[in-house]
């Protein structure tokens, strides 16, 4: 008796222990929780007692805990006082000692409420039937497409995802003006989040190769025809309609002269006769069905077949350039160049031998004064993977170490990552302040890309306040290993604006920490934002092949099912992104009755034979 007396004294002073170091934590840290927006203030403490708790390995603890049919404190993180004062009573009422009321930072009830409060202020009222938000990334149609836009809503799209990488200003708000359109239509809301680029370092341009397209219409595996190309004929101030498969500059003149059920004949690039069917004529130009891939090049020849009109032949305008990607495999070299000249692929002689490696220029020439020899170096979301060789002046010298045996394509404005060297990037480049006019005028979210440091942040908030852009809350999207490593001081820099939330970008966070690690990472993310009652997204490839192919994986199922523990999840486009979001939220309504963040919910098992086993 007396040793389990003694053993409740020890448990109970280790609680004390944990209990005062979460406060001292706290008090340290006391003017930087002053900082914080007033509805953050109780949410910045919690986190700073939980980041006290996470100093300790309490492993034994809980072991202990857990034998006396306690709580071994694995959901502390929305209410560590608490949680920490209830064990704590619950042992001086095994121990006869006098419970102590201590001040909570947080109270058990108030956690649920924080995290909505702050979650519906950033991300919208929560949908019917389900607890998690879905945002959608637009496609560039999506500027004309207002019929996509509907399904999107209909099916339910409860953010709209604009990328500044992509598209301009023109498209971005033909997008925007259509998102309302749509909500007036339909009576939803949606909140609309735009992603500044951010410091990325890319690939630079490859050299131009023909002025050349390629149309292929929809083959079977038997390599049978199964569906037209559908491919615009019209002058080149003509934009084509929307599912154009391809767009082929000719002069208005001619078009004119051309009605439904015309052949155009020609010859492609291969020397293949082929032919367009006129399918249907519109005020500018025609739509044609191709049935046979086709190789197209500028002033190639087109001719209207047995007809009479005033001009019979014409040629196709100036088409875009084509650039041919860098081909690389396992042990090539490649340098890559401070300056922003064309990449081109290795030169070899006759024998084979490499005269000159091939080359490539990256965006942020800052980095050749920030790496070393021997420091890892990956290619588009590590799908090709390097070791730096050698770091001169004006150029880095890489050796492959992995690629596809076959050879990986190296394309320009491809990712590159650096995840053992101390990049330090300025957090706003010039292109996202001139973006961000834009995104404070028309978005209700403002997602910061590649942030890593407090300095980051603060150039952010600076920038929306000179804009006076208060109605802008911002997002701060976790891609590096430097920015999960600053997390703890990224959140309580956010948390100086309010709402606020985090994105979690595994796809570049997975090459960064390594795809080995991203589990684990996501992990420590959530329960840090858990801690903080800041709303997360989880994003990247949720329902890729789906989205693209028409057709999840066994695997996305279940990566779906884990992204309920989030706040809101994220879909890319893909041709199938509506039935995508229709997935998506079948899944999330049926895991949230088994689910809440890391609390498994017990509700009754749905087996069959349930009553024959209670018999």
């Amino acid at each position: 008796m007396q040793q389990d007396v003694k053993q409740l004294e020890e448990l109970i002073e280790q609680i004390d222990t944990l209990h005062e170091g979460a406060v001292a934590l706290e008090q340290k840290f006391a003017p930087a929780v002053e900082l914080v927006h007033p509805e953050f203030r109780k949410s910045a403490q919690n986190l700073l007692h939980y980041l006290s708790l996470r100093k300790h390995d309490m492993r034994n603890l809980q072991e202990n805990l857990s034998q006396l049919g306690l709580s071994s404190l694995g959901r502390a993180e929305g209410h560590v006082l608490a949680s920490l004062q209830a064990v704590r009573n619950q042992l001086c009422l095994l121990s006869a000692c006098t419970p102590a009321e201590k001040e909570l930072a947080v109270s058990f009830f108030e956690y649920s409420e924080l995290l909505e409060t702050h979650t519906e202020a950033l991300l919208g009222p929560k949908p019917e039937k389900r607890n998690t938000r879905i945002m959608v990334t637009l496609p560039s149609e999506a500027a004309e497409d207002y019929d996509l836009l509907l399904r999107l809503l209909k099916a339910g799209m409860n953010c709209a995802r604009i990328n500044c990488a992509h598209d301009n200003e023109k498209v971005w708000l033909q997008m925007v003006q259509l998102i309302h359109q749509a909500e007036e239509e339909t009576g939803v809301k949606c909140k609309i989040l735009m992603d500044l680029m951010g410091p990325k370092l890319r690939t630079g341009p490859l050299k131009e190769g023909p002025k050349l397209i390629t149309i292929r219409p929809a083959q079977n595996n038997l390599g049978q025809t199964t569906e037209a190309a559908n491919v615009w004929l019209a002058p080149p101030d003509a934009p084509p309609p929307v599912n154009m498969d391809a767009w082929l500059p000719v002069k208005a003149e001619w078009v004119a002269q051309l009605r439904e059920n015309d052949a155009i004949l020609f010859t492609d690039t291969r020397g293949r006769k082929r032919s367009f069917s006129v399918l249907k004529k519109e005020a500018n130009g025609v739509i044609a069905h191709l049935f046979k891939s086709s190789y197209i090049t500028t002033g190639m020849k087109l001719r209207i077949k047995n007809k009479a009109v005033a001009e019979r032949t014409t040629e196709v305008g100036e088409l875009p350039p084509t650039f041919a990607p860098i081909i690389l495999k396992k042990d090539n070299l490649l340098v890559l160049t401070r300056e922003l000249i064309p990449g081109e692929p290795a030169l070899y002689d006759d024998q084979g031998h490499v005269v000159k490696p091939a080359q490539i220029s990256c965006t942020l020439p800052e980095v050749f004064k920030q790496v070393k020899e021997g420091q890892p170096i990956l290619f588009d979301d590590g799908k090709i993977e390097g070791k730096i060789m050698e770091v001169n002046k004006d150029s880095i010298m890489v050796k492959i170490t992995y690629a596809s045996p076959t050879g990986s394509k190296l394309r320009d404005d491809k990712g590159i990552n650096l995840p053992e060297s101390k990049i330090r990037l300025k957090g706003m480049t010039e292109k996202d302040k001139h973006d961000l006019k834009f995104v404070a005028r028309h978005a209700d979210i403002v997602n910061f890309s590649f942030v890593n440091y407090v300095e980051d942040v603060e150039a952010l908030h600076h920038e929306l306040n000179e804009l006076k852009a208060d109605n802008v809350s911002v997002m701060l999207k976790i891609e590096t290993k430097e920015g999960f490593r600053n997390l703890p001081h990224l959140l309580l820099a956010c948390m100086k604006r309010y709402p606020a939330g985090i994105m979690i970008a595994r796809g570049d966070l997975a090459v960064e920490c390594g795809f080995l690690r991203l589990a684990e990472v996501q992990e420590e993310i959530l329960w840090l934002c858990e801690a903080a009652h800041m709303p997360v997204v989880w994003a990247t490839q949720v329902l890729e092949t789906l989205a693209k192919k028409g057709r999840p994986s066994r695997a996305e199922i279940t990566d779906a099912a884990m992204a309920q523990r989030a706040d809101c999840v994220m879909l890319n486009k893909g041709p199938y992104v509506v039935q995508a979001i229709e997935m998506l939220h079948d899944i999330m309504v049926r895991m949230q009755e088994h689910q809440h963040k890391k609390t498994s919910m017990l509700r009754s098992l749905q087996v069959s034979d349930m009553e024959a086993l209670q018999e």
